[in-house]
């Protein structure tokens, strides 16, 4: 789905504004206990190079965590968004943003992704379509779609026809 914009992202030095926002790692780490007792959602941005362990156990009072892509050729956005659903167990949001090209929407949804704030601006029809370009899978992950292999083995023990 398309990012909701409820969240306003804000740069390390400016004031928050009321309601939802998203900060970056850095002023996480050196403001916490205050945006944290804010009483507002709260979004956290990671650059590629910021593994979300490094939000520790607070990553369940995150509500927003945008993973940010440099260049479509870098991976670790899937690595992070995999490791915040299954290793981490993180139930919130997950956004990426930064230069998504529209062949990777599906895979990133693959991996735990939710929405997406895409240079060119998409709109939900589209994301849908590029979801649902790929329709059968190799490997699993955490949709929990069938593999091709789980596929093939139910069809072998099933009767023919």
């Amino acid at each position: 789905m398309p990012a909701d914009r409820a969240f306003l992202a804000v740069a390390d030095n400016d004031p928050l504004p009321e309601g939802p926002a998203i900060v970056s790692l850095a002023r996480f780490q050196k403001e916490r206990d205050e945006l944290l007792a804010r009483g507002e959602k709260l979004g956290l941005r990671l650059e590629a190079s910021e593994s979300p362990e490094l939000i520790g156990a607070d990553v369940h009072k995150i509500a927003l965590i945008v993973l940010n892509v440099p260049y479509f050729r870098d991976g670790r956005a899937y690595s992070w968004a995999r490791l915040l659903r299954t290793r981490l167990h993180y139930k919130g949001e997950i956004r990426v943003t930064g230069h998504v090209l529209r062949d990777q929407v599906a895979f990133f949804t693959r991996v735990g992704v939710d929405s997406f704030e895409l240079p060119r601006p998409a709109s939900e029809s589209d994301l849908e379509a590029a979801r649902s370009e790929i329709s059968h899978v190799y490997q699993p992950s955490v949709d929990g779609r069938e593999t091709i292999w789980d596929l093939r083995a139910r069809q072998r023990k099933s009767p023919a026809s």
